[in-house]
This record gives C-alpha cells, sequence and structure tokens, in this order.
C-alpha cells in the first residue's frame, strides 16, 4: 500500500517536471497530496533560513553577544543556515524530479559534500553546546570566561575539521555518489558508511547523551544536599531571655541555609538544563530514523520505500529549524534583541 502511494507520487512529481507522466503522455496535473506536501516543504525551506539569519544578525548587531556560549550559537545558526540555502533547495529539486538527479555529476557531488558537511556540523554544534551547558553547570568556579572562550573555539573548529573529512572524502575515492542510472546520494561504501554515521550521528549521539545524565544526576545532588544542609529552629527552644545564644544561631541557621524557592543561580542552572533537555530530545527525534535506515540498508543491501527515505531525510532537516527556536525561547536576551531588531526597522 505504502509502495503503491509512492509510485504513484513520484511518478506525479517526475511529470510535472518533465511535462509528460511515465508514459510519456501531455502533463498531468499534480494532485492535491502532492501540491501540499511540496508547499509544506518549501515553507519548511525559506522559515529556517530566515530564523537562523535572524538569530545571526541578532548576534552580529549585539555586543554583548559577542562573547561565550553565543559564538557555539552561532557557529550551530551558521551550519543551519548552509542546510537551508545549499541543501535543501537542491534535495526539493530531487524530489520534484522523483527522486532522480538530473544536474550532473560534479554538482551531484557539491550537493552531497554540502549535505553532509552541514548536517555533521549542525549535530556537532548541538554537541558543543551540551558541553558548554554541562561544565558551565557541574565546574562553574574552574570553568571561568576564559577558559570557556578557549574550549568553545576549540570545540568550533573541531567540529568543522571532522565535518569537512567526513563530507569531503568520497570526493578522493572513498565511494561514489553519483551513478549513471542518475542517481545521486551519499556514497554506499559500507566502510564509508560506517565511518560517517557514526563520526556524524552515533559519537555525538553517546556525547550528548552522557552529558544529559550527568547534568541529572548533578541536579539530584544539589537538590538533596539543598535538603541535608537545611535547619529549622528548634521546637524546645522558646525561652529567649534565658537562651538568648541558642535562639540567635538558630535564627541566623535558618536566614542562612532555609530558603522557600530556588537561588538565582539554581534557578538559572534549571532552565539550562531543561533547554539542553529539549535540544538533545528534538536532535534525536529528528536523525535517528534517518542514521539507523542510512546504517542498516548498505550494510544489509536491502532497501527501503522511497517515500520513507525521503520522510526521515526532511526529519532529520527539520532539525535546522527546531535549533534556533528551541535556544531562543529559553533566552529573554534574544527575544528583547529580536524584537528590538524589528522595531528599529519600523
Amino acid at each position: 500500500m505504502t509502495s503503491t502511494n509512492a509510485s504513484a507520487l513520484t511518478a506525479n512529481l517526475s511529470g510535472a517536471v518533465d511535462g509528460h507522466d511515465s508514459g510519456g503522455n501531455i502533463y498531468r496535473p499534480f494532485s492535491v497530496f502532492s501540491v501540499l506536501t511540496l508547499t509544506l516543504l518549501a515553507m519548511l525551506v525559506l522559515a529556517t533560513f530566515v530564523w537562523n539569519l535572524l538569530v545571526l544578525v541578532t548576534i552580529l548587531r549585539v555586543r554583548t553577544f559577542h562573547r561565550v556560549p553565543h559564538n557555539l550559537v552561532a557557529s550551530m545558526a551558521i551550519s543551519d543556515v548552509m542546510v537551508a540555502a545549499l541543501v535543501m533547495p537542491l534535495s526539493l529539486v530531487h524530489e520534484l524530479n522523483g527522486r532522480l538527479w538530473k544536474l550532473g555529476r560534479v554538482l551531484c557531488q557539491v550537493w552531497i559534500s554540502f549535505d553532509v558537511l552541514c548536517c555533521t556540523a549542525s549535530i556537532w554544534n548541538v554537541t558543543a553546546i551540551a558541553l558548554d551547558r554541562y561544565w558551565s553547570i557541574t565546574r562553574h568556579l574552574e570553568y571561568t570566561l576564559k577558559t570557556r572562550k578557549k574550549i568553545s573555539n576549540v570545540m568550533i573548529a573541531l567540529t568543522w575539521l571532522l565535518s569537512s573529512i567526513i563530507s569531503l572524502s568520497p570526493l578522493f575515492g572513498w565511494g561514489e555518489t553519483y551513478s549513471e542510472g542518475m542517481k545521486c546520494q551519499v556514497s554506499q561504501e559500507p566502510s564509508y558508511t560506517i565511518f560517517s554515521t557514526f563520526g556524524a550521528f552515533y559519537l555525538p549521539l553517546c556525547v550528548v547523551l552522557f552529558v544529559y545524565w550527568k547534568i541529572y544526576k548533578a541536579a539530584k545532588f544539589r537538590i538533596g544536599s539543598r535538603k541535608t544542609n537545611t535547619i529549622t529552629p528548634m521546637a524546645e527552644v522558646k525561652d529567649e531571655a534565658q537562651q538568648p545564644q541558642m535562639v540567635f544561631t538558630a535564627r541566623h541557621a535558618t536566614v542562612t541555609f532555609q530558603t522557600d524557592g530556588d537561588t538565582w543561580r539554581e534557578q538559572k542552572e534549571k532552565k539550562a538544563a531543561l533547554m539542553v533537555g529539549i535540544l538533545i530530545g528534538v536532535f534525536v527525534l529528528c536523525w535517528i530514523p534517518f542514521f539507523i535506515t542510512e546504517l542498516i540498508v548498505p550494510l544489509c543491501s536491502c532497501d527501503i520505500p522511497p517515500i520513507w527515505k525521503s520522510i526521515f531525510l526532511w526529519l532529520g532537516y527539520s532539525n535546522s529549524f527546531f535549533n534556533p527556536l528551541i535556544y531562543t525561547a529559553f533566552n529573554k536576551n534574544y527575544n528583547n534583541a529580536l524584537r528590538n531588531l524589528f522595531s528599529r526597522q519600523r
């Protein structure tokens, strides 16, 4: 049933581009489902580009954002803007042509290289932000601004270096991206498949899951230590005239250690932990279907219906749309800066 629908959709899409249907007849119009799907994908491309561009413009225009962790956010926004500008439009053309590549070998290699480069960089930038939040929460005394800046710059450099190595390897003979049957896809060489999927997804997945587990443990430990250090006045202390020093000590202890709500730092850490958790959760949900099939299909020499390949691929691309939304939703400074940006233009 799914395979039949996929074939029908593919035939409609390819027929609309060529001006002929699969039987060579004159142009046949899109189905309602095809038009709706392509419209939603085009809107996703535009929204991803605009939203990430706004984040970049905000970081460039606001001087207080010219430091960590905003340089990590800028690196993530750059990779996501590149996904929207260089990868998603050609992928949409690929879908319109029924997943056939009619733009030649050279453009196929360029597209696949940018696809792997930008998506891998986006994933590793999410990992870098999670690591930065983890160190700032668990080692805030030793993780000074100077140290944080050095480490963040190193993480950004390693992110783009590793992404470049993974994306450019097929150009130097590690598998083939273009075949004569007008197929354009990531190299299906088994050794490259293992290297690329582990380097681009499974390794950062292990890192972010470990990081969030450590953040969760640190939060539980802090809550437990707060309960242990809480001191309440003794019920037996009644006569203030006879025991003034004891009453003073108990009252003083209560003011020092017992608070009705969280401190400012604890609230900030909770918000950062929640942001990291949502960022990681969305990242996993968006990319795990694609990378599971990307690893299994070449190794078992099996295939899945084209429509599911498209769904998994575009679900992964959508992570570039969600990244800036999640980050800015948990940062009032970004919201204020964006409002000021629009109010000035008006």
